[in-house]
């Protein structure tokens, strides 16, 4: 009981840290950006994005090299693409009564989205296919010529990004207040790190004393975690009237996750095992999720507070389904 009461803390304590030094990250990233004459892309698909995935490409680079749990790291990455697709749009619309969306979202960021999610799958099933492993059940080893194929994919979506922009001028600014926005961007580093690592052990303690495996933890705990300084983002862009702004942040997010989060730990560490037959399940509901998403926000280019509530509905079947699976009263994730 001790022990749980442990892991609750550490929960408790990486959530609020990741979420107060997110912000922190987030506003400094941005005025550096801004100081610096990055154009609005840069900002947007590279500063922007990194700012508020921090957490989550934390929890993938820690899972590896810290704890050898390459599963632990790839789960939160999915978990909090899921919670991202569903639960911050729905929590924004509901927030901001309602969410504009326009066709750039839901032509271009959404289906690019989508085939980040193909194309990390393909990059699974290349290592499936050339580098398997002799346990006898369906594991890949990713390779870093194989996570050089998502990253190469992340550099297409920002080239097609630039290509919407015009030349940016930057405003001049204090050199005062640049070096404290460096200073303010480091500390937030600093504390994200041990906010993630937090919530990391509280998932491994929890391994430990339910034995429900690291993934599921990660899918659920460590997830929800990490995402909140997104949810922060876009649910601040939303309470103004920017809907599209809000799901961009949503979509630019979940793209920078699964195209640099999950493969940089594999450059980091090398050669990475990963549980193919735990993977391909949770992809498969990623898609649907983000399938629910699409529909909801293309019907009249808006996500109404019904669409919300749907979405999160959906969120809450997926929490209800790692608990069956967890029970083992179904079977469609065998790494689970």
């Amino acid at each position: 009981m001790a022990s749980l009461a442990v892991a609750i803390v550490l929960a408790v304590v990486g959530t609020v840290a990741v979420w107060l030094a997110g912000g922190r990250l987030e506003s400094a990233s941005e005025r550096l950006g801004t100081h610096y004459g990055f154009p609005p892309v840069v900002q947007g698909a590279i500063i922007a994005a990194i700012g508020s995935s921090f957490p989550e490409l934390s929890s993938s680079i820690i899972s590896v090299l810290v704890h050898d749990d390459f599963g632990l790291g790839v789960g939160a990455i999915v978990g909090s693409a899921v919670f991202n697709i569903l639960v911050i749009p729905g929590w924004s619309a509901i927030r901001g009564r309602g969410l504009r969306a326009d066709r750039d979202v839901v032509y271009k960021e959404a289906q690019f989205y989508m085939l980040a999610i193909a194309v990390l799958l393909l990059t699974f099933s290349l290592g499936v296919i050339y580098y398997p492993g002799d346990t006898g059940r369906l594991v890949a080893t990713v390779t870093r010529p194989l996570a050089m194929i998502p990253i190469a994919l992340y550099g297409v979506y920002v080239f097609i990004q630039s290509q919407d922009v015009s030349d940016y001028e930057a405003p001049e600014t204090d050199d005062v207040r640049v070096r404290r926005q460096w200073l303010l961007l480091l500390g937030s580093l600093a504390v994200i790190l041990i906010g993630v690592e937090a919530l990391i052990q509280a998932a491994l303690t929890l391994e430990t004393i339910l034995g429900v495996p690291s993934t599921v933890w990660g899918l659920t705990v460590v997830a929800a975690g990490t995402s909140l300084p997104d949810a922060a983002v876009s649910v601040r862009a939303a309470e103004s009237g920017r809907g599209p702004t809000s799901l961009a942040n949503v979509l630019g997010s979940n793209t920078f996750d699964l195209l640099v989060a999950v493969p940089a730990a594999v450059l980091l560490n090398g050669d990475t095992p990963i549980d193919f037959a735990t993977a391909v399940p949770m992809m498969g509901f990623l898609t649907v999720a983000t399938l629910g998403f699409l529909l909801a926000t293309r019907t009249n280019l808006e996500l109404t507070r019904r669409e919300a509530v749907w979405l999160l509905g959906l969120y809450g079947v997926f929490l209800a389904w790692m608990v069956l699976e967890t029970l083992e009263v179904t079977a469609f994730v065998p790494g689970v």
